[in-house]
């Protein structure tokens, strides 16, 4: 069972900021930049292309709204979007608040929020989603 298996299960706490019956996005607790969300299909596939047609679709169409979410509640330029899959073994999409390319560079340091506040930016992301 993955991490984000035991998010979607509640055996670990986590930022929420959207679900569905299918989907869940969730703050990043190693952020690129503030506001870096995870969105994941509820049913664990490694892979991400390994997902069927309309689950896929559906996954991706959840990133879109929550990225509208983010863009609204984050000041950036652009929501960046990044599928990598080698982290944790359950697929997932990274949505990334970026003004500059570097925001995306997965090399570089993570930020280290507390946990006050991942819990005031997913409010924040929370409220621009309703």
């Amino acid at each position: 069972m993955s991490i984000f298996s035991k998010i979607i299960s509640g055996e670990i706490p986590a930022h929420k900021v959207a679900e569905t019956n299918d989907y869940l996005a969730f703050l990043d607790i190693s952020p690129l930049t503030k506001g870096h969300v995870l969105v994941i299909p509820k049913k664990e596939v490694d892979y991400i292309f390994d997902i069927d047609d309309e689950a896929y679709a559906g996954l991706m169409l959840f990133a879109k709204i929550v990225a509208e979410g983010v863009k609204k509640a984050i000041p950036c330029k652009k929501v960046g979007v990044s599928v990598i899959g080698l982290e944790v073994p359950h697929a997932h999409v990274h949505l990334i608040p970026m003004n500059l390319v570097s925001d995306m560079n997965f090399a570089k340091e993570k930020l280290k929020p507390s946990q006050e506040e991942l819990a005031a930016t997913a409010q924040k992301i929370r409220a621009a989603l309703t």
